[in-house]
């Protein structure tokens, strides 16, 4: 053969073998600037089209601004979709949209802050089937809607990477693989990096803003003569007030039934009345409890069918008859309702807009579940349980409530949220001040009693207060409309059950320790909103107690 014709052929055979790896076709790779940086990742700070590009737009440093604008532009020598082929090569275009994504992996001087498999609906398949190149924001002062922003928020406000970004000079390095969910997470070679020398600025923050806010008269409760580790509500109250926890209104801490801290950011006061969101849900809990005792209720294990024809609604079954009110408040009824899945049809989205939400719920299909064994999110049934107690106590929900509820405990200022038929809804939304939401907290901590009144069993509270959920291992637990939360400090661990809202809000009643922590925040729909509260808790607010009675 001769020399020419044999490289032609070695030159074909090589480019088939290399084609062959792939299971579509990307994008050809023409653009001079995604040629010379192929595997890289640059940072700049204008949003500039890929055919625009020059060397000049990128940085090699940069003064860091939350409320600037910082990007990166990815470059591959391949799409997402090949990529995710090389790992599982039997496997469907279909299978790996499903299943893969980018893996990100976020450095600050040299040390691993955080790794995200990125969730497999960012992004569009067609971009993932053929695109070699990523515009992401990651900071923009115009709020560009990406899923890029939120993967940031997650690094830098609920993954720490805004304790490692601290005031003065610090290299940001960001990597890129795919991942594939093989049943354990597999995970292809670094396809793109890049770093950025990052300045933090400092900030001066007024003595005010950091001292310990004192306890005013008139709160409404014993106030606690304890010591409190002041240096470390320094340190948070610093935080807050430097915007590294954000949106935070209230903080308070009831320990023995004592107040022993109070205070408030962002214009909030004691007197604010706050939208605490879907904390109101435990509330439901509560007046189903109260109802029972008072038999308006025989049992939380009484069926729809004693409270509704439900023959008329969609989509009946037999199974529909059977679901008990305990499985609406442990958010297991076999509804095919799923808030944290937007193609649900029982999403709370899709409820808001009808016109009666009662008749939404009863019209939802059923799913295959057990009835009271999967769990998972369900706004709508928690409505449905106000539903009931409307039916069934006198003089209707709202009336019963003040009576019943609000005024033994001497809450006299407060706001429901409505449905449409103007009945207290119960998917959440009640606002009250943060001290009358530390009541509802204790009143559990007492046991259901109140002025030596008993307003909630202990029965039922401990009923509320049990995991009924104890294999899901994607969260702690779940009991009658109550998370269970475990806070780690040091290597002590401190049960408890919490009320928990959008925006990272949070009535917190230890099991062992005689302890209630109420915070109130306002960062809805922030993906760091509940991580940044509970690191409030265990980070400050426990390390700065003192745990004598942990026991209790």
């Amino acid at each position: 053969m001769k020399p020419i014709l044999l490289l032609i052929f070695i030159f074909t055979f090589y480019s088939y073998q290399g084609q062959s790896r792939n299971i579509v076709n990307p994008e050809k790779i023409e653009n001079p600037i995604q040629k010379k940086y192929s595997g890289k990742i640059v940072f700049l700070t204008q949003n500039i089209a890929l055919e625009n590009l020059k060397d000049s737009d990128f940085l090699t440093s940069s003064v860091f601004q939350e409320n600037g604008d910082l990007g990166i532009h990815a470059f591959f020598d391949n799409s997402l979709v090949n990529y995710l082929h090389q790992l599982e090569p039997s496997w469907t275009i279909d299978e790996l949209l499903k299943k893969g994504n980018y893996q990100f992996s976020f450095y600050v001087d040299g040390k691993l802050i955080y790794k995200e498999n990125l969730n497999t609906g960012a992004g569009t398949p067609d971009s993932k089937k053929i695109k070699t190149s990523l515009r992401i924001p990651l900071v923009s002062s115009k709020n560009e809607d990406s899923w890029g922003r939120y993967l940031w928020m997650r690094f830098y406000m609920a993954h720490n990477g805004i304790d490692a970004l601290t005031a003065g000079n610090h290299i940001l390095k960001i990597e890129i693989r795919p991942y594939l969910n093989t049943g354990t997470i597999k995970t292809g070679p670094v396809i793109a990096e890049g770093q950025i020398n990052l300045t933090v600025p400092s900030q001066n923050i007024p003595e005010q803003q950091i001292a310990l806010q004192p306890i005013h008269s008139n709160s409404g409760w014993k106030v606690s003569q304890e010591k409190i580790n002041k240096e470390t509500i320094r340190n948070l109250n610093k935080k807050i007030a430097e915007n590294r926890f954000k949106n935070i209104t209230g903080v308070v801490v009831i320990k023995e039934g004592k107040l022993l801290l109070e205070e408030y950011f962002n214009g909030s006061g004691r007197d604010s009345l706050q939208d605490t969101r879907s904390v109101g849900k435990s509330f439901s809990s509560a007046l189903t409890g109260i109802a029972i005792k008072d038999g308006y209720l025989k049992s939380e294990n009484q069926n729809l069918k004693e409270f509704y024809d439900l023959k008329p609604f969609k989509n009946y079954a037999s199974q529909k008859d059977n679901v008990t009110i305990k499985s609406l408040l442990t958010m297991s009824s076999g509804f095919d309702g799923n808030d944290e899945n937007y193609e649900s049809p029982g999403n709370e989205e899709n409820m808001y807009p009808t016109e009666n939400w009662i008749k939404f719920i009863l019209d939802l299909p059923m799913t295959e579940n057990t009835i009271g064994k999967n769990w998972s999110y369900f706004t709508a049934g928690v409505v449905l349980t106000g539903d009931i107690l409307d039916k069934k106590v006198p003089q209707g929900l709202e009336k019963y409530a003040d009576k019943k509820l609000f005024q033994p405990l001497g809450i006299t200022n407060y706001k429901w949220q409505f449905t449409p038929q103007q009945k207290p809804s119960l998917a959440g939304g009640l606002r009250m001040k943060t001290l009358d939401f530390a009541k509802f907290g204790q009143l559990y901590k007492n046991n259901g009693v109140w002025n030596g009144k008993t307003i909630l069993s202990k029965d039922w509270i401990k009923k509320s207060f049990t995991n009924y959920f104890t294999d899901n291992p994607d969260f702690e637990g779940y009991g009658y409309l109550f998370w269970r939360k475990v806070y780690t400090v040091g290597n002590k661990s401190y049960e408890a059950f919490q009320s928990s809202g959008n925006g990272g809000n949070k009535i917190i009643i230890f099991i062992q320790i005689p302890v209630v922590i109420v915070i109130t925040a306002q960062a809805y729909n922030k993906p760091y909103a509940h991580q940044q509260s509970e690191k409030i808790v265990q980070d400050y607010l426990l390390p700065s107690l003192k745990m004598s009675n942990e026991n209790q």
